[in-house]
């Protein structure tokens, strides 16, 4: 699917390049048609220059020219932005990956904004994002629909609702850095027998994003892949045994829950 629309991107930062960096290599959107802004000139004309993409030097003139807005600035400067699009907004659908700002902040301002809102995760970066997307009801099933498909270009995504939206926040926007440190832990538990730092982080990371590609394409169905990986009386079985008495639930659960109230105060 390929998009003719005029997308406007009002920050430019590392999770705004990312996707657009899919966007562009799948060609859904040209590179023509794209036009960025920063308060921080340097970092807008140096995305333009590497995509070709076409710089501009306010967020009103976007507003002109632009069918669609990704907005990817830092949270607390929402209230200044939304000063700004206020005064040309008209009718431009909005996509925001601004953490913590709910819909309802975006419709004090504009009471039929049309806004989608996205929780991205860093993983963007290289083109394997969890993204989800829910939206205001002044939203029309294409735009729905166009949102999906432009976060497509970066991974994969999924549609929901704002209630969930602080719970995926905890499990896959934050869930990179859990996954980092787990990566890590059982690399350092290789190390503290007798492997290499290096080859042990590679064997883990690796171990880790081949048991998660296998898990996707066979439907989740964990049960089975443990089972097909574990030999009765084998090793596996005594590892499985050793997590399953333990309290490693509970601490993941403890990681989550937290993780997702914090993210409920932000809001």
């Amino acid at each position: 699917m390929k998009s003719n629309v005029k997308l406007g991107v009002i920050g430019c930062g590392k999770m705004a390049t990312a996707i657009l960096t899919g966007v562009c290599n799948n060609k859904f959107i040209n590179a023509n048609d794209i036009f960025v802004y920063d308060i921080n000139e340097a970092a807008s004309k140096n995305l333009a220059a590497t995509f070709g993409f076409n710089f501009l030097n306010s967020i009103d003139d976007m507003l002109l020219k632009c069918d669609v807005l990704l907005l990817a600035v830092k949270p607390y400067t929402v209230d200044d932005v939304m000063k700004i699009i206020k005064k040309n907004y008209r009718n431009n659908l909005i996509m925001s990956i601004l953490a913590g700002v709910k819909i309802e902040k975006y419709k004090s301002y504009i009471e039929h904004i049309k806004i989608v809102r996205i929780m991205p995760n860093t993983p963007a970066l290289v083109n394997e994002a969890m993204s989800a997307v829910c939206v205001s009801d002044c939203v029309s099933d294409y735009d729905i629909e166009f949102a999906f498909n432009f976060m497509k270009n970066c991974g994969k995504v999924i549609k929901t609702t704002e209630d969930k939206i602080d719970i995926i926040t905890a499990l896959s926007g934050s869930g990179p850095a859990f996954y980092f440190k787990i990566i890590k832990d059982f690399a350092n538990s290789a190390c503290k027998l007798g492997l290499d730092f290096d080859e042990a982080m590679l064997l883990s990371a690796q171990t880790a994003l081949g048991s998660a590609k296998m898990l996707i394409e066979n439907n989740f169905d964990y049960s089975t892949l443990i089972k097909n990986v574990t030999t009765p009386g084998g090793c596996t079985e005594v590892g499985n045994k050793i997590l399953d008495n333990s309290v490693i639930e509970d601490i993941i659960f403890d990681t989550i829950d937290k993780t997702a109230k914090k993210a409920i105060e932000l809001g």
